[in-house]
């Protein structure tokens, strides 16, 4: 099922996408779109407040007791949620990346459901050991 959504998602950017086919295109509208995705990011702590950014080194005791411990001791330094505005823009923001992305991989004649699978595949067989 998945396969099937997958591979119509990238289909259907196939089909529609006539002005931007040149992989330069598509580069930099892949490049530009992930810079909008910053960029709303940017706007839901400064313009609308609904989150906060909190950073701070990471504090990881000298004692920890294993490996997959140290999840518990890292944060993701974001307060508060998206309020629908903000999660609306961001979506639409993300689904630009993921159009463009599905371009890419047209381009280069790449199947996304393919590349999903093999990284699910790494970060699965890694576990804690990919330390992306």
């Amino acid at each position: 099922m998945n396969d099937l959504l997958c591979d119509g998602f990238q289909e259907a950017v196939n089909e529609y996408l006539i002005r931007h086919k040149s992989i330069l295109d598509v580069l930099s509208k892949l490049s530009e779109s992930s810079g909008r995705v910053n960029r709303a990011v940017a706007k839901a702590v400064t313009s609308c407040g609904c989150i906060r950014i909190d950073a701070a080194k990471q504090s990881i005791p000298a004692d920890i007791g294993s490996l997959a411990s140290i999840r518990d001791y890292m944060r993701d330094h974001v307060e508060g949620e998206l309020c629908e505005y903000c999660t609306e823009i961001l979506e639409d923001e993300i689904g630009r990346t993921l159009f463009y992305l599905a371009a890419l991989c047209n381009v280069l004649d790449l199947n996304l459901y393919n590349i999903l699978l093999k990284e699910q595949e790494r970060v699965t067989c890694l576990g804690i050991f990919n330390f992306s």
